[in-house]
């Protein structure tokens, strides 16, 4: 590796010549540079149980159902909507027959009382029919969720044994068309009507209709319908209710729905917007976990600040958000296993030889394309891992309250999840486009299942959260650590509360784990860290994010500060550092996924299996640096010598994991039945099988 001199830190520090790579600090022997390194064999069966994790078992359900049901896929293309909105229906209930779809929910009531198991089942759907995995979602993630989580006992005993066999459909009535992202502006309205003991639901008018409402406009007979409860005059916030809006398969009186008609994917769920006026609801409606309403009238509630019940109501809610995350990671999945094997057996000109043409991943563009996406799958697979894990033991405990350490680990869950699915549905999108392209024309075949991984995932960018959205959510747990007035904090709240507050204590108060100091502590070298450590040590690669993340988070936050002490607007300041803003929070859950991987890679005992996924961890990191080396080197951190020498390890790793990548998808296990493909999976030397 050539050595190159690197600029120094702010604090001018000394630049040294550095030495040769080092192995892993932690394994050395393990795995190095090319000097002894010797290639793996992979166990593909053991990497899948790495892969699967606790919930192998489960796993494993959900994927012979998937390959039962894999004449669905076809069904998709040759059936009409309004049939395959009934197929997509009957699958779902067959599969709650089988009880993967319900095991989040307690046992009394048929469920399997493991949200962990849940979530896990739910992200292996995702290799099948998205449209299933969609009405799953909608069935038992948004509406049973919101009747398990926001609802008491009398709710649980009148519904969740019916919704989790699938007898009683149900949809999740909160987004409208004019509020869209800010749930707490929602303009339905719950008023209470102390006559008769009812909730009059009404929408004003068509800016408040609920629309791209999953299950509405078909199946659902029940409705969680999220409004405005008023009582008296006195408006209280954002309540759920449950609410009729069908009667043996007729919309009830005061209902009105209307079909959203075709969609860019996802076409077996069946969306609509719904319409109320004056569709009365008995008080007992009132999904009454925070709040209730007496029949004499009395607001009562054991959350007295609206604001903090509104976001403890909500963070309940954030299983779905965990899930979304999961099946786009597990989607990209598919769509690298399909391509990468077609990569194997596709060939195309006479490069190195002129008596055969070489097949496509031999090619050094084709490794670049594909493999640093399958090590980034891996990545976000481990980080999904830790934030499912995280949203089990949260959920499995004594339920939120005002006080204490349940709260803040709530609100660190949100943002993780937040974090984790935005990275992972970008991905799936990314993912599946570089890989359709990379299987040519014949990736444009909907057989070979790239047009609706395609469209059906285009929208996982934007539901249960748009990912702009979301990484706000992050930057703001970021700036103020979940400060006790955290759910009081709008964007001008919290460019308010930044700005009142050193530059200094802001980064003090981040979640971010060292500061500048201790990054440089957890190296030998000591100031001298990025100049004398190797680019496969994971304490440099750790280091360079971290940095990264804690430059941005004070960039923010001194941008803030002086703006609004210079007398601007604090909207008009927060508009233009949000950028700044989104940058940061990304770069925080770049620096959450890394840890996870390395932290899995670290627990492994030494073999063949820990070198394999110590070089798609290499992979991984070094790729993320090398795609942000412009800010890296804007920020001396990197001289061009040093980013070249990244950018050869790059191409150094991809040579290594070529032949163990089949391998490595194959361990996905995503099921033979649906990844169809026939002619990209049989493809010989001679042409399709």
């Amino acid at each position: 590796m050539a050595t190159e001199q690197v600029p120094p830190l702010a604090d001018e520090m000394p630049t040294v010549q550095p030495e040769p790579a080092r192995v892993r600090s932690d394994e050395s022997g393990v795995h190095a540079g090319d000097k002894g390194y010797q290639q793996p064999e992979v166990d593909v069966a053991a990497l899948r149980t790495l892969l699967d994790g606790r919930y192998a078992e489960v796993r494993d359900l959900v994927r012979a159902n998937l390959a039962e049901h894999a004449q669905v896929l076809v069904d998709e293309e040759e059936m009409s909507t309004a049939d395959f909105r009934e197929r997509v229906k009957d699958v779902v209930v067959m599969m709650a027959g089988t009880g993967q779809t319900g095991m989040g929910f307690p046992e009394e009531y048929g469920g399997g009382g493991d949200i962990g198991a849940s979530i896990a089942a739910f992200e292996t759907l995702a290799m099948g029919d998205l449209s299933v995995l969609v009405k799953v979602g909608v069935q038992f993630g948004l509406f049973g969720g919101a009747i398990l989580q926001l609802g008491t006992k009398t709710h649980h005993d009148a519904h969740l044994a019916d919704l989790v066999s699938g007898r009683t459909m149900g949809c999740f009535a909160m987004t409208e068309s004019g509020h869209g992202s800010n749930v707490q502006a929602l303009g339905t309205v719950a008023t209470y009507d102390t006559a008769t003991e009812e909730f009059v639901i009404t929408t004003p008018d068509d800016a408040s209709r609920k629309d791209y409402i999953g299950n509405a406009a078909a199946h659902a007979e029940l409705a969680a319908v999220f409004a405005q409860l008023e009582v008296d005059g006195e408006r209280h916030g954002v309540h759920a209710f449950v609410v009729p809006i069908r009667s043996g398969g007729q919309v009830v009186d005061g209902v009105r729905i209307e079909d959203c008609g075709p969609k860019m994917g996802l076409n077996g769920v069946d969306n609509g917007r719904i319409w109320f006026d004056g569709v009365r609801v008995p008080r007992t409606a009132l999904l009454n976990q925070f709040a209730e309403v007496t029949p004499e009238g009395r607001y009562l509630s054991p959350i007295e600040n609206p604001n903090k019940r509104f976001f403890t109501m909500l963070g309940t809610l954030v299983q779905g958000r965990v899930c979304v995350g999961g099946a786009g990671i597990n989607a990209a999945k598919v769509a690298l296993t399909i391509a990468t094997r077609y990569a194997v057996r596709r060939r195309q000109f006479e490069a190195t030889s002129p008596d055969e043409e070489q097949v496509l991943l031999d090619y050094g563009m084709h490794q670049r394309r594909l493999l640093p996406l399958v090590a980034r799958t891996y990545a976000l697979h481990f980080a999904q891992e830790v934030v499912a894990g995280q949203l089990h033991d949260v959920f499995s405990g004594p339920g939120p309250n005002e006080e204490g350490d349940d709260e803040h680990a709530r609100r660190m869950l949100e943002s993780r999840a937040a974090a984790t699915k935005a990275l992972g549905t970008w991905h799936a999108t990314h993912a599946i486009q570089e890989c359709r392209e990379a299987c040519g024309g014949a990736g444009y075949i909907s057989e070979n299942r790239f047009t609706a991984l395609k469209a059906d995932t285009d929208v996982f960018t934007t539901f249960e959260g748009d990912n702009h959205v979301l990484l706000q959510l992050v930057a703001k747990g970021l700036l103020t650590d979940y400060a006790g007035e955290f759910e009081d904090m709008d964007q001008l709240g919290m460019a308010r509360f930044v700005a009142g507050l050193a530059v200094e204590t802001v980064v003090e108060r981040t979640s971010v784990h060292k500061l500048v100091q201790s990054v440089r502590d957890l190296l030998p070298g000591g100031d001298r860290w990025d100049q004398e450590a190797g680019l496969l040590d994971p304490n440099y690669q750790l280091a360079m994010l971290r940095f990264r993340e804690e430059h941005m988070i004070g960039g923010v936050a001194r941008r803030l500060k002086r703006g609004i002490d210079q007398g601007s607007n604090p909207g008009a300041v927060f508009s233009r550092v949000q950028d700044h803003v989104i940058a940061a929070a990304r770069a925080h859950a770049e620096r959450l996924v890394l840890e996870a991987f390395v932290a899995k890679a670290a627990e492994l005992p030494d073999g063949d299996l820990k070198v394999a996924v110590n070089l798609l961890c290499d992979l991984h990191a070094l790729s993320t640096i090398e795609a942000d080396r412009a800010w890296f080197m804007e920020h001396g951190r990197l001289s061009s010598a040093r980013s070249k020498a990244i950018s050869r390890e790059v191409g150094s790793l991809c040579r290594k994991i070529r032949p163990l990548a089949v391998d490595l998808v194959d361990a996905f296990g995503v099921p033979e039945e649906v990844l169809r493909s026939p002619e990209l999976l049989t493809w010989t030397d001679t042409g399709p099988a």
